[in-house]
């Protein structure tokens, strides 16, 4: 990696770029699984977050997330082989809300740039950050109702904060794909732009975005984010207790077996 941020290690999922002067550009680099999220890359994006967070990088004002190749992030790898790998527990819950807290209370202004899927805890890491440039082949998804799954990185307490509640949970309920425009319309995404217009739009904001104040502008991120009822970190701790639940229920085991071999989940609430 080139550019003043030089010192960041070199990772194996993730992509990390700072040639554009005060942006840091964080590829997540599993394209081949539309860059699910892996024990690898949990591991990895914990490690980047808490370097710049805790480390001094008054270089980097701006960080901009986005996927290798087609998508943005399809969320948690839930392969056969990640599963074995990674079983979910409430430990490994626990590191998943670390990381979607270090994300929100990452002082840096944070854009998604999403170019494809952004779905599960992919579509909450996009809805982490402080704007949402999707291109118009852009798609999000709260799909974890398909999975036999609650939502988690920080997806219950974003989503009404975004939407509303009634709207909220008919995304989250029925975790049906919604388009970039649909998105626009419930007020997800801040704009949406052509394909072909998506890296030219976005580095126009971050250029924006890094000549304003950076302690100015980390103090009034804080102050949104705690502006409105409970904290983020209550929320994860409790999204946590009932993904870990979740996951040992039949239910959740036969919408993932389904899911594997493409026929319809049948859900006996077991």
């Amino acid at each position: 990696m080139s550019g003043p941020t030089s010192g960041l290690p070199t990772y194996e999922t993730l992509l990390v770029d700072s040639e554009v002067i005060g942006v840091l550009l964080i590829t997540l680099n599993r394209p081949k699984q539309l860059n699910a999220i892996n024990s690898k890359m949990s591991s990895e994006l914990y490690d980047l977050l808490r370097r710049l967070r805790e480390d001094h990088h008054p270089d980097v004002k701006v960080v901009v997330f986005t996927g290798a190749g087609d998508g943005f992030c399809s969320g948690a790898d839930l392969s056969p082989d990640a599963r074995a790998e990674r079983p979910h527990s409430l430990v490994v819950m626990r590191r998943t809300t670390d990381l979607a807290l270090m994300l929100h209370a990452l002082p840096q202004a944070t854009v998604a740039k999403v170019n494809g899927i952004a779905a599960g805890a992919g579509c909450n890491l996009a809805f982490s950050c402080d704007f949402i440039i999707a291109s118009e082949s852009a798609r999000f998804s709260e799909i974890f109702s398909r999975r036999g799954l609650s939502l988690d990185f920080g997806g219950s307490w974003l989503l009404p904060r975004m939407t509303g509640i009634h709207r909220a949970k008919e995304i989250a309920f029925f975790g049906d794909v919604l388009t970039a425009q649909v998105a626009q319309e419930f007020g997800i995404v801040n704009r949406v732009v052509e394909a072909g217009r998506l890296d030219d739009f976005v580095a126009g904001w971050t250029r924006k975005l890094s000549d304003l104040p950076l302690t100015a502008l980390a103090q009034t991120k804080a102050l949104l984010n705690s502006s409105v009822g409970p904290s983020m970190s209550l929320a994860l701790e409790e999204e946590g207790t009932s993904q870990a639940l979740n996951f040992g229920t039949a239910d959740s085991a036969e919408a993932i077996a389904a899911w594997i071999e493409k026929r319809p989940a049948k859900f006996r609430g077991e």
